[in-house]
C-alpha cells in the first residue's frame, strides 16, 4: 500500500505561479495529477511515466504547467504557471502500478493522495 501526500496549494492570483508537491509512501510507477471542482467529475491535469519520465497533459495545461518527478525520493511535481481562473480546483496526486496506458483517466490509478486546494483568483 502506498499513501501519497500532495502540498504546495494555496491562493494566488491570475498570472501567478504554484507549484504542487507529491510524497509517496513507497516506489511508485506512473504518476498522474487531477483536479475536481464541485459537481464535476475529477479530471486529468498531467502523468510521467517513472522509467523513461514521458509525459502527458490534458490540452489546456500543456505549454503552462510541467510535471516532474524525483524517484530517489519518491516525489512528483507538478509546476504551474500562467495560472488562471479556470485553474481554480482541488488537486489531486495519484500513482499507478504499473508504467503502462490508461494515463488518462481516473480509473487507471490505484493510489490517491488527499488533494490541496488550488484558488486562482481574477
Amino acid at each position: 500500500q502506498v499513501q501519497l501526500v500532495e502540498s504546495g496549494g494555496g491562493l494566488v492570483q491570475a498570472g501567478g505561479s504554484l507549484r504542487l508537491s507529491c510524497a509517496a509512501s513507497g516506489r511508485t510507477f506512473a504518476m498522474g495529477w487531477f483536479r475536481q471542482v464541485p459537481g464535476k467529475e475529477r479530471e486529468f491535469v498531467a502523468a510521467i511515466t517513472s522509467t523513461n519520465e514521458q509525459t502527458y497533459y490534458r490540452d489546456s495545461v500543456r505549454g503552462r504547467f510541467t510535471i516532474t518527478r524525483d524517484n530517489a525520493k519518491n516525489l512528483a511535481y507538478l509546476q504551474m504557471n500562467s495560472l488562471e481562473p479556470e485553474d481554480t480546483a482541488v488537486y489531486y496526486c495519484a500513482a499507478k502500478k504499473t508504467d503502462s496506458h490508461n494515463y488518462y483517466y481516473t480509473w487507471g490509478y490505484t493510489y490517491w493522495g488527499q488533494g490541496t486546494q488550488v484558488t486562482v483568483s481574477s
